[in-house]
């Protein structure tokens, strides 16, 4: 079995990053594990749901988006960018283990188990699922649509 690092922990972070500071300990493996430490991908998913609000209020006469629309794009963005990370560390966790850049995230290091990571993952999928279903059921329906684009 692996020696846990201490925090700051993950080698490809910034060093003295806002999570290794403010996080509680027992949290913070599961913050570097979706990347909360590093937030780009998720205001990359946030800000054109945050900007399609703004146009629909716009055509809606509304002088500002719904604050609740944004704040479930808000959730939304942050669980499922969290979520595809956490997926990419289980999927490429023994190839993360031989890269040094990577061997000091939170499944390779042993400082989460996989069935952590999955427990994990699911709780994020749910917090996505329950800012998704908050929504009507055409906006509901479009996500499907998007999703199933892919097949």
């Amino acid at each position: 079995m692996r020696t846990p690092l201490p925090p700051p922990s993950v080698a490809d972070a910034a060093p003295g990053n806002w999570a290794d500071r403010w996080a509680p300990p027992a949290l913070l493996p599961f913050v570097h594990l979706a990347r909360w430490d590093r937030p780009i991908g998720a205001w990359l998913l946030f800000w054109p749901c945050a900007w399609s609000a703004a146009l629909a209020a716009d055509a809606a006469g509304a002088l500002v988006p719904s604050v609740w629309h944004v704040a479930l794009f808000f959730v939304g963005a942050f669980a499922m960018r969290g979520a595809g990370c956490t997926w990419n560390d289980i999927v490429d966790r023994d190839i993360d283990a031989k890269v040094a850049r990577t061997a000091s995230r939170p499944l390779p290091s042993g400082r989460i188990g996989l069935k952590g990571a999955f427990a994990f993952l699911v709780v994020q999928l749910l917090a996505g699922l329950a800012a998704l279903i908050q929504f009507n059921d055409f906006a509901v329906g479009v996500e499907g649509e998007v999703v199933g684009a892919g097949d």
